[in-house]
């Protein structure tokens, strides 16, 4: 998850420093090339090809691309969830990637056993849950509704990460 880190904190600087260079980020070009990104990812997940953790990358970047682009001309210029939002995403995808996933050695064998088993029998697929995360993109007027489920997806991609072969 490297990418959507310093992605996410990127935009966050851009946009708490009124950087000009953001408005290279609005465009319609940023929407139709991050939706494609989006759903390639997801076709990854689905197909099961290449790593997992490849996918939730390339998704979770692409659809912070498509919702800045999407989202950014129809707020106001000062709106801070432009700023909090990335700046929430990078630090809960650190944490979650160098602390949680990084010291996956460090479960024990029932709680691996009762993650394991979660993640194959609650039947949240990582896809169903991106169909969701792209179709909360379109509500503009619950703007609280892209975080709440980019954060459901990260804690699927815990899980995920957790239980891969130690």
């Amino acid at each position: 998850m490297p990418v959507f880190i310093v992605l996410s904190l990127c935009l966050s600087y851009l946009v708490e420093t009124a950087n000009p260079f953001q408005s290279l980020f609005i465009s319609p070009l940023v929407v139709y090339a991050g939706s494609a990104c989006a759903v390639a990812s997801m076709a990854g997940i689905f197909v099961k090809r290449f790593q997992e953790n490849l996918w939730y990358d390339i998704f979770f970047s692409s659809t912070l691309l498509t919702w800045f682009a999407a989202w950014k001309p129809l707020f106001s210029e000062d709106s801070p969830m432009f700023f909090f939002f990335p700046l929430y995403f990078a630090l809960a995808t650190a944490f979650v990637w160098l602390i949680v996933i990084g010291g996956r050695q460090q479960i024990d064998r029932q709680t691996y056993d009762y993650m394991r088993a979660f993640v194959e029998k609650s039947g949240i697929e990582p896809w169903m849950l991106m169909v969701l995360v792209m179709g909360s993109l379109e509500l503009h007027q619950h703007f609280m509704l892209f975080p709440v489920l980019m954060t459901l997806l990260l804690i699927r991609f815990t899980l995920s990460g957790c239980i891969q072969p130690r």
